[in-house]
């Protein structure tokens, strides 16, 4: 039997979300049956006329719709916008409708994440914005359980409703040990769930 295929998808400018979701993709591949397939999306432009190229010059490939409608589950992160996801991800959200009205994505578990500049910049609120959509399609969230003891000593980025990262004033992308392995931890959990899920 072919390995789960465990859809981590983001978006990153300054590559503190990416680096967060290479911690969740470690942590869905230390899963046996299990295989990350890190995507991302495109920017959007006010400009009508503009596109992107369809493969990114660096890092990874776009993600498509028949690789969310085929994924055993999946992994969204993006960069916090005054307390909201970044627009490409809103984007890519709202690309979804077909899959929605088919139901594709019912019943595979599903998790975010997110970075910051500063600790109050809106990890929660990014967060619990980002599972709206992913519950419209009945998506089964899951968080980070406060078993994971770097939950309850983190000093920096890390909440019980996805991974996050403190970017900082110096825009430091390095993930501190703490989110690195919450990130870790929050993939291996979420293909765990869609292991036991496809049994």
């Amino acid at each position: 039997m072919a390995d789960l295929p465990i859809l981590v998808v983001y978006y990153s400018l300054s590559g503190s979300t990416r680096n967060l979701a290479l911690a969740l993709a470690r942590g869905a591949d230390s899963v046996a049956g299990c295989e990350a397939l890190l995507r991302t999306v495109p920017k959007v432009s006010a400009v009508c006329e503009a596109t992107e190229q369809e493969i990114p010059h660096e890092g990874a490939p776009y993600v498509t719709l028949e690789e969310l409608q085929s994924c055993a589950a999946l992994a969204l992160g993006s960069p916090t916008r005054f307390g909201n996801c970044a627009a490409p991800v809103k984007y890519f959200l709202d690309s979804t409708s077909t899959l929605w009205l088919a139901g594709s994505l019912i019943g595979k578990p599903a998790c975010v994440f997110t970075s910051t500049t500063s600790l109050h910049g809106g990890q929660e609120s990014t967060l619990l914005s980002m599972m709206i959509p992913l519950l419209h399609h009945g998506m089964l969230l899951c968080g980070i359980p406060f078993s994971e003891q770097q939950l309850n000593q983190t000093q920096s980025g890390g909440t019980p409703y996805g991974a996050s990262h403190v970017v900082g004033h110096e825009n430091c992308s390095i993930l501190s040990d703490a989110e690195d392995a919450l990130a870790f931890a929050q993939g291996k959990r979420l293909a765990e769930l869609a292991l036991r899920l496809a049994r």
